[in-house]
């Protein structure tokens, strides 16, 4: 007989509430919960997968030991040890490990729970992450002026009336470091009761196609625009914090100390470098700054760039001197069932001498842009050894194949990961996770960004089989064996449900996990609410409006908005996404890949007929780094003198196809983005605005 199981998804950001269908062990459907308190019955494509991965027979089922370039099954202690003892001897040779944790680890709350165990056991003070990807500028910010790294402001999309997205596509994404599930049916919600929404996006985006204003702006040129909005709002006599609430009272003084490190800047200057009308900035200011509730939100595009610290603190500063932040239809504060920014510690940064110079390091996070380097580059902290849990760096960051090279040079490297993918096919062990129906979820980091404070767990809907571990479970196994080898004591390792109970119990709502696990639809807790200054984590409960640590870095940008580009003939590289994508680990999933093929080059018309190329057409791209061939897309949708390729494809290294069931591996966006180029604040890789050389292929030989 068919049983229906409720619970949360846990494929993106969105946590949008299912309903699972299930025969025995054999998934019969997934559709939207209408009944769930956040996403109302919507679904996305995404969801679906979650059968197709669990059912999957190309995922791992017993742990993986490579002997002789060949894979051979082991049992998980003798797994264990065996790990156990090679570190331990690398250990003895004062050899250095190093952890990459993968973005599924974020979706994950008992190894979030686990993982600080096994870094003590490594005795590691600082870690690699997807984080300095795309999202460690957000946190640097944040830590900067509310004092807690995760402690964001986000739209209050459901009463907003003016939405200003810079380089987002939540229509594609359902929020991205904001949860906004259904988010089309909201702005077209805002858009009905009169409101507007803005996108500013070298791309006419999905998220762009739904709004009301499109601006295309050059790649990485958003602080020029951030800066020239901010100068129209005080040309304009709109720079008021107190305009719709008395937000001065929570302010510190550094709001006239930000008008004045702008003063110089020329809004006609910033125009032309940024390719938006001066027109255009003064209107997008004036929605910003009038009566109506508004509220600036960005998100990837101006994160993965050289100023992607700047950028996020003049989005905070302009929601700030717009008297927009903290107010009903701004930008808020969510206080969700458990939270974490009240029960965790705030967060830290600090400067760091590396290989690539001085370089923020934000929440202990190493840039992982310069992990390549690290590894390959003899000096007496190079990285021999290396654990990755959850992660795809090889199609993830800058330059992967340089990363292809360091990978296999190292003399340990174990992976946690259900797949053998371009990554993981590097390690000596990988470790298979149970499927994604055997683990039970709560959203631990997605409940500050959320829309409507809730709180929703779902507990497994399948047991697991035989010897199958859970991700916690597999971290746990091996922070036991490495503590017996190192002869050091072992911890004591709590039972994950056990913790999440007592950060429930800890956090003001004052739930107990069994509360919420009885309320399987999840439990609201209301719409957002003014918070300040409660909710800040700064000593004296003020903003730091004007951190000293950003206002240095515009001299940067001065100079970068003086230079000019010697780069003849080539074209600015953006990404992109797909709702049917999720980074690159949903390209096992047959329903998902049906359609035409996605990883196309997206070339303007001019551009195209520029290099006579025409649709369809096999294209060399290269940039300083590498050179990938793949079909051209022809395209206004892209603005003229940009190209675009979607991230996280690339499942086919060295001619061999690593996904049993993708017949379109496409081509890695990342094997061209440059480790070279980061934002130095945070160490974040920039992704987008590489230069590029774009050619037709005359013929197949060549493409290959």
């Amino acid at each position: 007989m068919p049983t229906l199981h409720k619970r949360t998804c846990h494929i993106c950001e969105a946590n949008c509430g299912v309903i699972v269908e299930m025969e025995g062990r054999k998934t019969l459907s997934i559709r939207g919960n209408p009944d769930h308190v956040l996403s109302r019955g919507h679904i996305c494509p995404k969801a679906t997968a979650i059968a197709d991965l669990q059912d999957d027979p190309d995922r791992l089922r017993k742990p993986l030991k490579k002997v002789d370039g060949a894979w051979q099954e082991i049992e998980w202690d003798t797994a264990f040890d065996e790990i156990a003892d090679k570190l331990a001897k690398l250990k003895s040779e004062g050899k250095r490990n190093a952890l990459y944790m993968g973005n599924p680890n974020a979706h994950d709350y008992s190894v979030t729970l686990t993982v600080g165990m096994f870094r003590r056991i490594l005795g590691l003070r600082e870690i690699y992450s997807a984080s300095t990807l795309d999202q460690i500028p957000h946190h640097l910010s944040q830590l900067l002026m509310y004092g807690h790294v995760s402690l964001a402001a986000v739209p209050d999309i459901d009463r907003c009336m003016n939405l200003v997205i810079l380089g987002g596509n939540p229509a594609a994404s359902n929020g991205s470091l904001w949860t906004v599930p259904d988010f089309k049916k909201r702005a077209k919600e805002m858009q009905a009761r009169g409101g507007t929404m803005t996108v500013v996006d070298p791309r006419r985006s999905e998220t762009a196609k739904l709004a009301d204003y499109h601006h295309f702006i050059k790649p990485g040129t958003d602080t020029a625009l951030l800066i020239a909005i901010f100068k129209a709002l005080e040309a304009g006599d709109m720079i008021n914090p107190d305009a719709h609430q008395n937000l001065s009272a929570h302010l510190d003084d550094g709001l006239p100390k930000a008008i004045k490190a702008l003063a110089d800047f020329n809004i006609k200057q910033l125009s032309e470098f940024c390719g938006i009308s001066e027109d255009d900035i003064f209107s997008i200011a004036a929605r910003l700054g009038g009566d109506t509730p508004s509220a600036l939100y960005g998100r990837m595009g101006v994160s993965v760039c050289a100023f992607g610290s700047l950028n996020h603190w003049l989005i905070q500063l302009i929601n700030i001197a717009t008297g927009n932040l903290n107010r009903i239809g701004g930008t808020m504060f969510a206080q969700p069932g458990l939270d974490a920014v009240s029960i965790i510690g705030g967060g830290s940064f600090r400067m760091k001498e590396t290989r690539s110079g001085p370089m923020g390091i934000v929440m202990n996070e190493m840039s992982t842009a310069g992990l390549a380097d690290d590894i390959l580059e003899p000096a007496e902290d190079q990285i021999r050894s290396m654990f990755i849990l959850s992660g795809n760096p090889i199609l993830s960051s800058p330059h992967g194949r340089r990363l292809d090279e360091a990978l296999e040079s190292l003399e340990l490297l174990v992976s946690v990961d259900m797949y053998i993918t371009e990554t993981s096919r590097h390690a000596d062990y990988i470790l298979p996770p149970c499927g994604p129906l055997e683990k039970d979820h709560y959203p631990i980091f997605f409940g500050p960004l959320s829309v409507r404070n809730v709180a929703s767990y779902s507990p497994a809907t399948l047991p697991m089989e035989g010897d199958t571990k859970a991700d916690w479970q597999i971290v746990a196994g091996l922070t036991t064996a490495i503590a017996k080898a190192f002869d050091v004591d072992i911890p004591n390792i709590r039972e994950p449900r056990d913790s999440l109970d007592a950060m429930l119990q800890k956090s003001p709502a004052g739930l107990s996990l069994a509360d919420v696990e009885a309320a399987p639809d999840g439990i609201d807790l209301g719409a957002l609410k003014p918070c300040l200054p409660d909710r800040l984590c700064t000593d004296d409960k003020k903003i730091r409006v004007a951190p000293d640590i950003l206002m240095g870095d515009l001299e940067r940008f001065k100079i970068a908005l003086s230079a000019q580009s010697d780069m003849k003939d080539s074209l600015s590289l953006i990404g992109r996404r797909h709702v049917r994508n999720n980074n690159s680990w949903l390209h096992n999933s047959k329903r998902l890949l049906k359609g035409p093929d996605r990883c196309t080059l997206m070339i303007h018309p001019d551009d195209a007929a520029t290099r006579a190329i025409h649709d369809g057409d096999i294209v060399s791209v290269k940039s300083r780094v590498g050179m990938v061939s793949l079909a051209a897309e022809i395209s206004d949708d892209v603005m003229q003198g940009i190209v675009s390729i979607p991230h996280g494809f690339g499942h086919d290294r060295d001619g061999v196809n690593l996904s049993v069931a993708s017949a379109k591996p496409g081509v890695s966006i990342n094997d061209l983005t440059d480790p070279a180029l980061v934002d130095p604040l945070t160490g974040n890789a920039v992704l987008n605005g590489v230069p590029v050389i774009v050619e037709k292929c005359e013929n197949l030989e060549a493409a290959e």
